[in-house]
């Protein structure tokens, strides 16, 4: 572990957020805040429920807000901007053009400052495959795998080993199968409306599902995620009661730290801002910790994992918003 790690997660790392949080809410220079949200992509109702929870902390801590499905069209977007003049915008858009760079790039080119991360970490981190290759260059595991077009599981009738298909720029668990050895092929992989999108195909981890947060100052905190049934699937993260959070205790000194310290590092090798979330696989039997994605922009729904591990570090809904909103800028 480097010094700089060291440094974020010694028992300092609770009292750093702090003071960086007290500092940030000292600020008054942020006044109006444009709020994105909706959009038009596969995660739009997600998009739609962070929000409504984001508007409604925005409100209580005194922000005019203006909002704006952005399923409206770019014409509308900068006319707006134009018009409304925010001091900042907060970007509760999950997946596609919200998420992917392209947004990031519109806002940095009008100089109007943005939560969460650029244009590059955006599109690297929406970019599963390409984000498993930088992981793997500073030595964090990642699962064995393969990129292919859609076309290909017209070519094949079942799978050989036991294995994780899914889209290489989707998220909330969008579009993923769990296949074992022998399954036949999805007929919905086979639609030719897949044709040109890319797909990962992945050795299936066994093991645990852990969630990391982290923040430009260090981790927020580790959940472990257990689906009642089945996979955390985008129909487990966002049904109340179909799957259980809780924070690991049982996991050895070691194990968490190489949790913490690979979503921290993540982190910093995108060059994210103000907040991500990493997702891992832990196979006790191996002893492996297993880094499967990273989200740039994750949810921010009363049932979103980031603001429940905001919590473990004693930081607010709102105190979290606050944050995220006094780190708003743009790229110059």
């Amino acid at each position: 572990m480097t010094s700089l790690t060291k440094e974020i997660f010694n028992n300092k790392s609770s009292q750093l957020i702090q003071e960086k949080r007290e500092s940030f809410l000292k600020q008054e220079d942020i006044k109006t805040v444009l709020l994105l949200m909706g959009g038009t992509s596969s995660e739009r109702e997600v998009s739609l429920n962070s929000g409504n929870c984001v508007k409604e902390a925005l409100l209580a801590l005194g922000y005019q807000v203006v909002l704006f499905d952005t399923a409206e069209g770019v014409e509308k977007l900068i006319e707006i901007i134009r018009q409304k003049k925010p001091d900042c915008v907060f970007n509760a858009l999950h997946g596609g053009y919200g998420e992917n760079g392209c947004m990031q790039a519109l806002l940095n080119m009008m100089k109007v400052p943005y939560t969460h991360s650029g244009v590059l970490s955006s599109a690297l981190a929406m970019n599963k495959h390409e984000t498993k290759r930088l992981a793997e260059k500073f030595g964090i595991d990642v699962p064995k795998g393969c990129l292919v077009l859609g076309n290909f599981f017209k070519l094949k009738k079942d799978v050989f080993f036991d294995c994780v298909i899914k889209p290489n720029a989707e998220g909330s668990s969008v579009g993923v199968y769990i296949l074992k050895r022998g399954d036949d092929i999805p007929e919905s992989l086979k639609d030719t409306l897949n044709e040109k999108q890319s797909f990962l195909i992945e050795e299936y981890i066994e093991g645990r599902e852990f969630s990391v947060a982290v923040t430009d100052e260090g981790a927020l905190g580790i959940i472990e995620i257990i689906p009642n049934e089945g996979f955390y699937d985008y129909k487990h993260k966002y049904s109340d009661g179909l799957t259980t959070h809780t924070v690991p205790t049982d996991l050895l000194p070691e194990v968490k730290e190489r949790l913490l310290e690979s979503a921290y590092m993540m982190h910093k090798v995108l060059g994210c801002k103000g907040v991500s979330r990493s997702d891992f696989r832990y196979d006790a039997k191996s002893n492996r910790v297993v880094f499967l994605e990273l989200n740039a922009n994750p949810g921010m729904t009363k049932l979103s994992l980031v603001p429940e591990m905001a919590l473990q570090k004693g930081i607010s809904y709102k105190e979290l918003v606050e944050l995220l909103i006094k780190k708003a800028d743009y790229e110059k």
